[in-house]
């Protein structure tokens, strides 16, 4: 019998759920993967099941095409059919992509029950397709695992019970923690670049309202370079498929000051991103990890999901304009630099496991573990 199905699609949502995945591995959850292809063309490399030490995907299909509504439709289909195949309890999504959406809705439409991990961001910009995934799958999921009690509080408000929500922390933490217990280093990947013993500027920008328009990518990166110029730092811009693919369509010249590199795969990332002075980027996703791993981080867009990271001060919004760039830059770096943490201590995935109806050895685990400290105690 199969307890829990995974529905994924994208680099981030493998990357959040890996952890999760890795939990039901430890504990014996009977569990299958379905990855939709959602992004299979974006050329990271090594998959990340690999760099988790996790099995490929169960079932593989290849909608990684069409427009949003297209490839949404599509998913639905086969999702539908996969899951008459493996019949799970439980589905469980990831996030604000396609394959999120479809996953939850295929799912709420049959037998499984549907659990939402990161569930509860909210940028209230309607206007994104990431916004209307996020808030339909929160709306029909039947578990919803939340990072922060700001999170929690958005569900609420909006009228979903809390019976249904348990905050845990984030899973970015998660597979944070498990990529700086490796055994390769910041340093190893500075060396590789050249720019060991000098401050970065990261740049992680490829959303569509930054990217699509040409004028506005290049304001971007514009900014980016007299951001760097301005406070001694080299700028890094591990472009991104989609951001390379408007790069070459628009023909736009990359100002000289920003030094461009191939994607990097997740945990080299991470190693450079911890090691950088500040980072700009558009991600939620890596506003995220910045804020976690103690980064200054500015976002150019006009709203962000991630509002504990401007709350805490780890974060700052800017316009895509140059000197607003700049001037968030230097802001970010002229702040104080100590913050809380606000998405947790890096055991969410254990925390959702638990709060799930599933056969698990961890509970035995846990008992075992009070019973003996019960013992010495007495």
């Amino acid at each position: 019998m199969t307890e829990l199905a995974f529905v994924l699609g994208t680099v981030s949502e493998a990357i959040r759920l890996a952890p999760v995945i890795r939990a039901c591995e430890r504990y014996g959850v009977d569990h299958a993967v379905i990855d939709t292809g959602e992004r299979r063309g974006e050329g990271f490399g090594r998959s990340v099941f690999e760099q988790f030490d996790l099995s490929e995907p169960d079932v593989t299909l290849d909608i990684g095409r069409g427009s949003d509504g297209e490839q949404t439709g599509m998913m639905l289909a086969e999702i539908e059919r996969v899951l008459a195949e493996i019949a799970p309890d439980i589905v469980v999504v990831h996030g604000d992509a396609n394959s999120t959406l479809a996953g939850a809705i295929a799912a709420s439409k049959m037998d499984p029950e549907v659990a939402h991990v990161g569930a509860g961001f909210r940028s209230f910009d309607r206007l994104t397709p990431e916004e209307t995934n996020r808030v339909a799958v929160d709306h029909v999921a039947d578990y919803l695992f939340v990072p922060t009690d700001k999170n929690r509080w958005y569900l609420v408000r909006e009228g979903i019970t809390e019976l249904r929500i348990t905050v845990t922390g984030s899973t970015a933490v998660d597979a944070l923690d498990r990529v700086r217990d490796s055994g390769r280093r910041e340093r190893d990947v500075l060396d590789e670049l050249g720019i060991a013993g000098n401050g970065v500027l990261l740049v992680s920008v490829h959303q569509r309202e930054n990217v699509d328009e040409p004028d506005r990518f290049l304001s971007v990166l514009e900014g980016a370079a007299r951001a760097g110029e301005t406070r001694g730092l080299t700028v890094v811009y591990p472009v991104h498929p989609r951001a390379r693919e408007r790069l070459d369509r628009s023909g736009i010249d990359v100002p000289a000051g920003v030094r461009t590199i191939d994607p990097l795969e997740y945990a080299d990332f991470v190693r450079l991103l911890s090691a950088s002075t500040a980072v700009l980027t558009d991600s939620g996703c890596v506003q995220g990890e910045a804020c976690v791993l103690g980064v200054p981080c500015v976002t150019v867009r006009n709203n962000t999901e991630r509002a504990a990271t401007t709350e805490v001060g780890a974060n700052r919004l800017s316009q895509f304009d140059p000197d607003c760039v700049v001037r968030s830059v230097a802001e970010a770096l002229d702040a104080d630099a100590e913050w809380e943490n606000p998405y947790g201590d890096g055991d969410a995935a254990e925390r959702i496991l638990d709060a799930l109806p599933v056969n698990t050895g961890r509970r035995e685990v846990v008992q075992q573990t009070r019973n003996a400290e019960r013992s010495f105690s007495e």
